[in-house]
């Protein structure tokens, strides 16, 4: 998904209006901003950084639950072949 700040948004959105109404260009843009902030707000959204710190701890726990489960089987596989032995 196209990320696009708000402001970018709400210009495209004043764009798109009819050149009459361009004229509350300002009052529309600030009216714009703040719908959109208001209701994307309400979506409990979280932010880009976030979202990479949190890839990043997921990252890491797989990569130790794939050690974690390398030393399992290795330790499974060393007590399957001593209780053959003995």
């Amino acid at each position: 998904m196209e990320r696009i700040p708000i402001d970018e948004l709400a210009k495209r959105l004043l764009e798109s209006l009819p050149a009459g109404v361009r004229t509350l260009q300002r009052d529309l843009e600030t009216n714009f901003r703040a719908v959109l902030r208001a209701n994307l707000a309400r979506l409990d959204l979280v932010t880009r950084d976030e979202f990479d710190a949190q890839a990043r701890v997921l990252e890491r726990t797989r990569a130790k639950l794939e050690a974690l489960e390398a030393q399992v089987a290795a330790l499974e596989s060393a007590r399957g072949s001593g209780d053959t032995a003995g």
